[in-house]
């Protein structure tokens, strides 16, 4: 239904911002090579991660000081790592950005460490940002000397808050050509053309059209100050996003099942029973008597018990929604093993009217 204004409305209306985002605003991922130092005897054992010990001597060429051929300096209060970090769309050269850094080779902690100069690229190779700063890491370890251990969350992982400056703007697209395409989060034909409907009700008639189930392309102003005022104007227009479909995702590993709203069976008969059979072992000792020159031996003893569940079968009527399917799968006491069972036994028998999907 829609308002007088032409936006569409009931109780679960969305902005477009949170169903779409701006085609060519977008982060990129940057990469650094680095190493961190300071720490308590806990980094890497260079005998182990030779290409620690290769990095000291490279940093220290760079910093003037030379060691002697065949030299392999062995410090446990040093450690190779990764560096990562997002860099957001128009990030400008001097903001910061927080990092994660990554123990690369087996050093056993980085806290306390502190993260030295890292530069860090992009996709295309070039030098986008530089990391640098004190670690803040959560994880815990300690050790005996008998080899026991206790590590609370992930000591390996740390990061730096605002370590990173950014040294390179990221050109984007945003302000070239006459349009602006909007990429929807999750694609659909019903909520892509209520968007470019909602849009040409806005701001006028053929302003926006959908350009397929995942893209609609809308008219913009090239003035950057025009476009950027009417982009906020645009993100904050409401619409009702079309139903997703029917779906009952099954994930097989902890036997988590989530169903759809959506989602209906045709008729159909169930019943879910189980047979259970329990074999326990109770062996008795045979003793024989003082005088008889026997030896003692163990008698085996098995006790078999055979349970079957008695199980009501319940029926589903046409077009029964899920609030009655979960409703007569607990009536018969059915766990979220059973159940993932009972719905891949309904899809098999085309009375599911639902995708399932086993993750």
């Amino acid at each position: 239904m829609k308002d007088q204004y032409g936006n569409w409305n009931s109780g679960g209306v969305e902005r477009i911002k949170d169903l779409a985002s701006i085609g060519g605003v977008r982060d990129n991922q940057l990469i650094g090579y680095g190493l961190v130092v300071g720490l308590d005897g806990t980094g890497d054992q260079t005998t182990q991660a030779p290409f620690s010990s290769q990095s000291l001597k490279n940093m220290l060429n760079q910093l003037g000081v030379t060691l002697p051929e065949g030299v392999n300096p062995q410090t446990k209060n040093m450690a190779a790592v990764m560096v990562t970090a997002e860099l957001p769309p128009f990030a400008k050269p001097g903001q910061r950005l927080d990092v994660t850094v990554s123990s690369l080779g087996n050093a056993k902690s980085l806290r306390g460490g502190t993260l030295l100069m890292t530069p860090l690229k992009g996709a295309d190779g070039q030098i986008y940002a530089i990391a640098q700063g004190n670690l803040t890491v959560s994880g815990l370890g300690v050790g005996g000397a008998d080899g026991s251990k206790v590590t609370v969350n992930i000591p390996s992982v740390g990061r730096v808050q605002n370590g990173a400056t950014v040294e390179r703007e990221v050109p984007t697209s945003f302000n070239q050509g006459e349009t602006l395409t909007l990429n929807l989060h999750r694609p659909d034909f019903t909520t892509a053309y209520r968007m470019a409907d909602v849009i040409n009700a806005s701001f006028g008639d053929d302003l926006a059209q959908a350009v397929d189930g995942a893209s609609v392309q809308v008219r913009a102003p090239r003035d950057p100050n025009q476009r950027v005022t009417f982009v906020s104007m645009l993100e904050n227009l409401t619409l009702e996003a079309a139903e997703p479909p029917a779906r009952v995702v099954i994930n097989a590993r902890t036997g988590t099942v989530v169903m759809g709203a959506g989602v209906t069976v045709r008729p159909a008969a169930v019943t879910h029973g189980s047979l259970t059979v329990t074999i326990s072992e109770n062996p008795a000792v045979s003793q024989p008597g003082a005088l008889s020159r026997g030896q003692t031996a163990a008698v085996p003893q098995s006790n078999i018990e055979v349970k079957q569940d008695k199980n009501r079968m319940f029926l589903f009527a046409p077009g029964t929604k899920l609030g009655d399917i979960v409703q007569a799968v607990n009536e018969v006491g059915a766990a979220p093993s059973d159940l993932v069972s009972i719905l891949e036994a309904l899809r098999e028998a085309g009375a599911l009217r639902a995708e399932l999907v086993v993750i």
